[in-house]
């Protein structure tokens, strides 16, 4: 009878040792959630991890919180060596040197980590037995790959608080470099206004032609750092979602664009959407710009439709130009790519519609027929 509750008492604190590894990735609660728990259960003193760093091992955790050590690899492995023949050390004086806490005699048990240092148990009264150790052998196991773990998240929150920063220091130096450029560049614009107000009467065609030309070039680099600052700024905040009905968006969107008269634009029953109406208003626009500048048919045609995939809506927008052929597919929505030299493309557009559509977790991809047209597929999660 006595075998018996001994045997469910061994069982109900395996189960208790599982329950207590892996409810937390910080590496010092992991510690004090498992190796406390199994000095009150096994009436232990002290327990506490070494650790290989470079050319010594040093203390990781103790409890009680002992002194922060540092010692020679080769010493620690003399020790550490004999575990196959000798499971508990009693009494040793070897094992007190690769303490951080005093020890007044009693019996240590050191299990291997396999690769995350030694654990060390120790007891006052010898109260360790051949049995803990094999009880506790399989558990201890569990418990190392739960440190590995630890310290892969540890290392993982190290980098992800690296990029972090790195993308502020990013997002900084766009603000400021967009600002330090676009103030010669309005300068420039002024002189130029001044230039064709002032000397109207003394510039030739020639001359009046490259003013022009200055301002247009002005132009195109005030519409290039606007680009650049909204690309590397989205998807750096959180993002806004509430509804938007898409039929009214593309009705303003049309409303700011020019839109020859040769081009008609259909437009689909299109549903309302969660999201940001400025980011949704970039990412319609810039594909129905895309499809003006780029159609070089007499009677130029533009669809805009949407199917429900469940989950996601699927639009399309869809142009009868000049296609592109599939080896562009790629580059198209990589920054600064441009199919031709387009004084009114800037080439960041449709990189700008790529992180859009993925920030709402979705897809972009084409089809295209080159003297065809062209139709973009994107989907937008609901």
């Amino acid at each position: 009878m006595i075998k018996t509750e001994n045997y469910i008492i061994d069982i109900l604190q395996l189960h208790e040792y599982g329950m207590a590894i892996g409810q937390s990735l910080d590496y010092k609660e992991s510690c004090d959630l498992f190796i406390k728990l199994l000095l009150k259960r096994k009436h232990l003193n002290a327990a506490w991890i070494l650790e290989k760093k470079e050319n010594v091992y040093q203390s990781t955790y103790s409890i009680p919180l002992g002194d922060k050590i540092a010692i020679d690899v080769a010493q620690v492995n003399g020790i550490t060596q004999n575990l196959i023949e000798s499971k508990i050390f009693y009494d040793d004086h070897s094992i007190a040197s690769v303490s951080p806490i005093k020890l007044d005699g009693g019996a240590t048990a050191i299990f291997d980590l396999k690769g995350e240092g030694f654990l060390f148990l120790y007891s006052k009264k010898n109260n360790i037995s051949e049995k803990d150790l094999s009880q506790l052998r399989p558990v201890i196991n569990k418990f190392s790959v739960n440190l590995k773990a630890c310290k892969a998240f540890n290392e993982q929150q190290k980098l992800l608080h690296s990029l972090e920063v790195q993308n502020q220091e990013l997002s900084d130096y766009a603000h400021m470099v967009s600002h330090d450029l676009k103030s010669p560049l309005r300068s420039i614009d002024t002189l130029t206004t001044w230039l064709q107000e002032d000397y109207a009467s003394k510039l030739d065609s020639a001359g009046k032609k490259q003013i022009t030309s200055i301002r247009n070039s002005v132009e195109k680099m005030d519409t290039l750092i606007s680009g650049i600052l909204e690309y590397s700024t989205i998807g750096k905040t959180k993002i806004t979602s509430y509804p938007v009905d898409v039929n009214v968006l593309l009705k303003d969107i049309i409303s700011l664009i020019q839109v020859p008269a040769h081009i008609s634009i259909e437009i689909e029953d299109l549903p309302i959407v969660q999201g940001d109406k400025y980011r949704l208003q970039q990412l319609f626009q810039n594909l129905l710009s895309n499809a003006l500048a780029y159609n070089d048919k007499k009677e130029g045609k533009i669809q805009v439709g949407v199917k429900d995939l469940g989950a996601f809506w699927e639009f399309f927008v869809k142009d009868n130009g000049k296609g592109i052929s599939d080896h562009y597919f790629k580059k198209i929505f990589k920054v600064f790519e441009k199919l031709e030299n387009n004084d009114t493309s800037t080439g960041i557009g449709l990189s700008i519609v790529k992180k859009i559509v993925e920030m709402y977790q979705g897809q972009i991809w084409l089809e295209s027929e080159e003297t065809k047209g062209t139709t973009f597929y994107f989907t937008l999660k609901k």
